[in-house]
């Protein structure tokens, strides 16, 4: 894997990359609190099959740029950062696929920009009308610390404490405690260490809460894989299956025993799940 940085219209991006120059784009958006490296699992595999893979810090993240104004983080201003990785990388299309809040942002990117996205692969995201109007409605018992990063400053501090380590093991408490190698965990404690980070992370989290989405015309018209770790703690099961109906051409992979991280926790077959979908048809691509 090498990193480079971009600079892209609005933000300076960190990306890690991996593969043949002329592959088929590949870029694989990281949620909260991971970054770009976090998908060092795809990464390889995807890179060893043919792929170029971008793999970017996104914004608000690691040593990538974080703007200041909340603004900057609707799933608008996210989604143009892909387009313009997409343009940067000198492709018409690329395969964009999403875990988390990088799923947000990939289901965000096909809905706006379908004619720039050849595959669409979501990792226990929900779509961005289950998210706001199911989700975010009727599962607070799940997702209670949405509210709770609407406070000013104070999830900041709480999330600060014990220089970040409660904060990155508490990750291993939400699913299989051996997913995650301990280098794994540094590395996101230390990427949440950087000056603004734990801001800029939160606020994709206020972003969508206080400022709007159009949801008109959201159906996704681009072929869609939703793999699903059906043990997630933060997000129902049912949150998929709602999610694939808003897709026309989508397949859901549910995953019994994984939890939120499941391409940390399942990675041979999340591995083999999108080698397989990626690979069925290259056409197009840049």
């Amino acid at each position: 894997m090498q990193e480079h940085r971009i600079d892209l219209s609005e933000v300076s991006l960190n990306v890690v990359s991996a593969g043949p120059s002329d592959g088929p784009l590949v870029l694989l958006l990281h949620g909260f609190p991971q970054h770009g490296a976090s998908w060092w699992r795809q990464i390889g595999a995807l890179a060893d099959a043919g792929y170029r893979v971008w793999a970017p810090d996104q914004r608000g993240y690691n040593t990538s740029s974080k703007p200041s104004e909340l603004a900057a983080y609707h799933l608008d201003r996210l989604a143009g950062d892909v387009v313009e990785l997409i343009d940067v990388a000198g492709s018409e299309k690329a395969h964009v696929v999403g875990h988390d809040w990088g799923g947000g942002v990939a289901w965000w990117t096909a809905i706006r920009h379908a004619s720039r996205v050849a595959k669409l692969g979501i990792l226990n995201m929900p779509h961005p009308q289950v998210l706001v109007q199911r989700h975010l409605r009727f599962h607070i018992h799940r997702c209670w610390y949405f509210y709770f990063f609407m406070l000013p400053r104070v999830p900041e501090m709480v999330l600060a404490r014990d220089d970040r380590r409660a904060m990155i093991e508490s990750i291993r408490s939400t699913g299989n405690p051996d997913a995650f190698t301990d280098a794994d965990l540094e590395a996101m404690r230390q990427v949440a260490g950087e000056p603004g980070a734990l801001t800029g992370m939160i606020n994709w989290y206020r972003a969508v809460m206080r400022l709007p989405l159009d949801l008109t015309d959201v159906r996704v018209r681009v072929p869609t894989l939703i793999i699903w770790g059906a043990r997630d703690r933060f997000i129902s099961r049912t949150m998929a299956d709602h999610s694939l109906a808003l897709c026309d051409d989508g397949r859901l992979e549910l995953m019994e025993k994984a939890s939120h991280w499941v391409q940390s926790e399942e990675p041979e077959r999340v591995n083999a799940l999108l080698g397989r979908f990626l690979g069925s048809g290259h056409s197009g691509l840049g």
